[in-house]
């Protein structure tokens, strides 16, 4: 049974129109993109410098002083809430003799390196050096700690290496047409984690960017998605696939009885199961429906979503490292970055958003927790995922292993690497 989506004519601010497919051709794809200590080193001189990269919530540094440190290979930035409520963006460097400055996040007047007490302001400059005098050569002629480009967007603080760099709203067009509609400022952080995985974080990328491994690592899923009839689409940069959520797969047959993912779904929205008089492929609209009715009274406001965003996952790749696992009521975002020296490891950060309803407590902010995989559960679906990488990096190494042979289904994949190519080349 063919998915329905939404009609052209039926109300949407965010495209849901089928972008044209572009031709990539079918070449296989060089493993040593995902090996390569020499590959690594390029991906850090011409693509991790020069684009924009997420750094942290807005709501994470609200107040003046508040900073939050981020991390990117080999680097560490701070990012600062100014007086004037701006936000401005620093390397995590002391000028004295390179030792680290700030650790994680807070609130600081200042910013003091703990090994000579240098000190700087929270716009950068120098505020501090002791013992000046004994320095013949004065203090640095910078006047402070070197700055990168920042900027805020959806929520979100944002950050790039490149002094160069074109403005963010440039760089993330046509997405901020496509995601503002689910207004994530209204979200709460209800996770945060960060995983060491044993693998390249394009292997990361390419799991996330693809539902045809579904019906190989998710089985349970089958009974929840559509995992086939999905629209990919290629935008620039960026790219995404429409995944139809509370339905079943074409490769399943359909049951009498719902299965527990939809009914969970449905629980979820305040529809009782047991009140639905149809087949399990006709919850998907009935849920849509229930939800745009009822919504409102339960605080939850979608007026801005087309109906297929009440039940669907839009699922949206900002290159490079990027993957949101958009929802009605909730954001999954992953933040895949590489290990500053080793090609076969990557961070997985896992940040959750959820809407709240009305008169819902408003949840107490997440602790930040780190650990390396296995050490603890992301989840059944997630620890599939993390549980398989392992074994496809090291499949990746072996000297039978020529590189990634790729289908249609797969098409983001190759978009991906046709927008890596024109950063690092072939």
């Amino acid at each position: 049974m063919a998915i329905e989506r939404i009609k052209p004519t039926d109300f949407t601010r965010t495209p849901a129109a089928p972008a044209a497919k572009p031709d990539f051709g079918t070449a296989m794809i060089p493993k040593e993109r995902y090996t390569s200590a020499e590959y690594m080193r390029l991906e850090w001189e011409r693509m991790w410098t020069k684009v924009w990269l997420l750094g942290c919530r807005t709501d994470d540094i609200p107040n003046p002083g508040d900073y939050h440190v981020t991390t990117i290979g080999k680097e560490e930035i701070i990012l600062v809430r100014q007086k004037d409520m701006s936000v401005r963006g620093f390397y995590n460097v002391c000028l004295h003799r390179g030792n680290r400055i700030m650790v994680g996040e807070g609130n600081a007047t200042s910013f003091k390196c703990q090994y000579h007490f240098w000190e700087y302001g929270l716009d950068g400059a120098f505020e501090n050096i002791p013992d000046l005098e004994t320095f013949p050569q004065g203090a640095p002629p910078c006047k402070g700690l070197r700055e990168v480009k920042c900027d805020s967007w959806n929520s979100f603080v944002w950050f790039s290496l490149d002094p160069e760099a074109e403005p963010l709203l440039d760089y993330l067009a046509p997405l901020p047409e496509h995601l503002e509609p689910y207004h994530f400022e209204r979200m709460v952080k209800v996770a945060d984690m960060t995983v060491e995985w044993d693998c390249n974080w394009k292997t990361s990328v390419d799991a996330f960017n693809e539902s045809y491994h579904v019906q190989g690592i998710h089985p349970e899923l089958l009974y929840f998605i559509e995992d086939k009839d999905v629209q990919i689409d290629c935008y620039g940069r960026h790219n995404r696939y429409l995944v139809p959520f509370s339905t079943i797969s074409h490769r399943v047959e359909e049951t009498t009885e719902i299965p527990h993912l939809i009914k969970h779904a449905m629980k979820e929205a305040g529809m009782n199961p047991a009140d639905f008089d149809g087949r399990v492929t006709e919850v998907r609209k009935a849920l849509q429906a229930f939800k745009r009715k009822h919504g409102p009274e339960m605080g939850l406001d979608y007026s801005d979503l087309n109906d297929d965003q009440l039940t669907d996952d839009y699922h949206y790749n900002i290159f490079p490292n990027l993957t949101l696992n958009t929802h009605a009521d909730d954001l999954m975002l992953f933040r895949q970055r590489p290990h500053p020296t080793d090609p076969n490891k990557m961070f997985f950060d896992l940040f959750i958003f959820k809407l709240l309803k009305k008169d819902e407590p408003r949840p107490k902010k997440p602790r930040h927790e780190q650990f390396r995989h296995g050490e603890k559960s992301l989840g059944l679906v997630l620890d599939q995922d993390a549980y398989n990488l392992p074994g496809v990096q090291a499949g990746m190494n072996s000297d039978s292993f020529g590189g990634l042979w790729i289908g249609d289904q797969e098409l983001r994949i190759r978009h991906f690497h046709h927008v890596l190519e024109s950063y690092v080349g072939s």
